[in-house]
């Protein structure tokens, strides 16, 4: 987290876990977990492989229906609480919850333009039938998917791309088109899984960039998993950890890399011997996120 990046306000509840558990037969995936999500920041989920993070986000999204506990949303400010336990993941993403995947998931044999209006067109009102009857109102709502999948190209830094197949973009190019699809359902909150696997550090910090300007620009809250901590503690406001399926510790990010049980978590090491070796663990160097922004806005016009 830059040092000019304020921490938001914590009145405004996004999401609300209380006490979820999550069990596949006898495998426990979440264990009595509970969190609280806050209107406007970017709250980091990590811990090892297996932790349940991935797990998380799919009871969050209706993908999973968790046993025991509650989980609300309000996806967009000013919206009642809804519970999200027993819902389709459509009607989640009505509510105004978007989500990527840890594989990527875009449509490879349509163009980047194309990905992106799928995302924008599951807002909007026409249906088959006014499409096949050309209606004046379909007309216009298709010149206005249109232009708002080339804005939403631009902003992720694919406006060339924006004819070319899905298929056939670089593979970095491939997380920020999916990351800019997602946006096309006007979500009040995001839910990245690992956007960087898979990238190199100059998509990494392009990415970093992207998700402090989605949060600052469009006001749009953001949960991230992430196994790249430099990424992390570059743009979170705040981090949770889980360990086997339990949350173990949530904090600042300064707070965290310090946390004796992190550290211990992470290294597969017991508390005691990870205190001994958080004095001397140095600080991850973050990504500078304001260089990024600078570096693109000098860039020429597309």
């Amino acid at each position: 987290m830059t040092a000019t990046q304020a921490t938001p306000a914590t009145e405004d509840v996004v999401f609300d876990v209380e006490h979820v558990t999550l069990r596949f037969g006898g495998v426990v995936s979440l264990n009595d977990v509970s969190m609280r999500m806050y209107r406007g920041e970017i709250l980091a989920v990590i811990g090892p492989n297996g932790a349940g993070k991935t797990s998380l986000f799919n009871s969050l999204t209706g993908v999973y229906t968790p046993q025991d506990g509650s989980i609300t949303v309000v996806g967009r400010a000013g919206e009642a609480p809804v519970s999200v336990i027993g819902k389709k993941t459509h009607v989640v993403n009505h509510l105004g919850v978007a989500r990527t995947f840890q594989n990527i998931r875009l449509f490879p044999a349509l163009t980047a333009i194309e990905n992106v209006k799928v995302g924008i067109e599951t807002r909007q009102k026409s249906g088959p039938v006014s499409a096949m009857l050309g209606m004046p109102w379909q007309r216009k709502e298709e010149r206005e998917s249109t232009a708002a999948a080339l804005a939403l190209l631009r902003d992720v830094g694919l406006a060339r791309q924006a004819n070319e197949l899905a298929g056939s973009l670089a593979y970095g190019e491939q997380r920020r088109l999916e990351i800019a699809r997602a946006l096309g359902t006007n979500p009040g909150v995001l839910l990245l899984d690992e956007p960087a696997a898979g990238t190199n550090p100059v998509e990494k910090r392009e990415l970093a960039e992207l998700i402090s300007r989605i949060n600052t620009e469009r006001r749009v809250s953001v949960l991230l998993i992430e196994h790249d901590m430099k990424l992390v503690m570059s743009v979170a406001h705040r981090i949770i950890v889980l360990n086997f399926g339990e949350k173990i510790a949530e904090g600042t990010p300064h707070d965290i890399q310090k946390d004796p049980v992190v550290v211990a978590a992470y290294l597969g090491t017991s508390a005691e011997e990870a205190e001994g070796q958080v004095a001397d663990q140095p600080e991850l160097h973050l990504i500078d996120t304001e260089a990024v922004a600078a570096a693109r806005e000098d860039e020429p016009d597309e």
